[in-house]
């Protein structure tokens, strides 16, 4: 029994019409009914949920100043996943993804005074740079300085939600000054 879709008679080369749409097949298999218009809206679909796919924790997402022996651990113990990123001058130089929960560590920052941005939220698009819900814009307010000797190298821990007895303050940030 044949089903129609849209006036189109849709056959098993449904699925082989998606995956020629993707790329997937140079051409349809023998005897196979492509129907363009169910296949569109399916590669659409499927291009939106690669393009909102929620990176792994620890990821870093940008480093243009890696190299270094300093070390930033990073604790979420918010609900919401959170990126974190550090900025010397007025250069972006490390950014770090750390998932709802959980802690992250950069191990190789450079050497420097760095002013550290986060924000948290839901659904991270990884091509706009940003989460796409319930997006939150803060900064330290106090600057993190890194230092390395012969017998030493720095590790700050910093902490994304409020902890009793915690020591750094924050400001929001309007998320057109953020650096994504």
């Amino acid at each position: 029994m044949k089903r129609l879709l849209d006036g189109i008679p849709l056959r098993t080369g449904v699925v082989a019409a998606v995956a020629l749409a993707g790329g997937l097949l140079a051409s349809p298999p023998a005897g196979a009914t492509v129907a363009t218009g169910a296949t569109v809206a399916s590669v659409s679909q499927t291009a939106d949920l690669a393009a909102a796919a929620r990176p792994r924790n620890g990821k870093i997402l940008y480093d243009r100043v890696s190299g270094g022996r300093g070390t930033l651990k990073i604790k979420n113990g918010t609900s919401k996943d959170g990126v974190v990123t550090l900025v010397r001058g007025k250069t972006k130089a490390i950014s770090i993804y750390v998932r709802a929960r959980s802690t992250a560590s950069v191990k190789d920052v450079r050497d420097g005074t760095y002013r550290i941005y986060f924000t948290n939220g839901y659904r991270f698009s990884t091509s706009k740079r940003k989460f796409t819900k319930s997006a939150t814009y803060q900064r330290f307010n106090d600057r993190l300085r890194f230092t390395t000797t012969s017998t030493s190298t720095t590790i700050w821990t910093l902490t994304l939600n409020p902890v009793k007895g915690g020591n750094a303050k924050t400001s929001p940030v309007n998320p057109k000054d953020f650096p994504a």
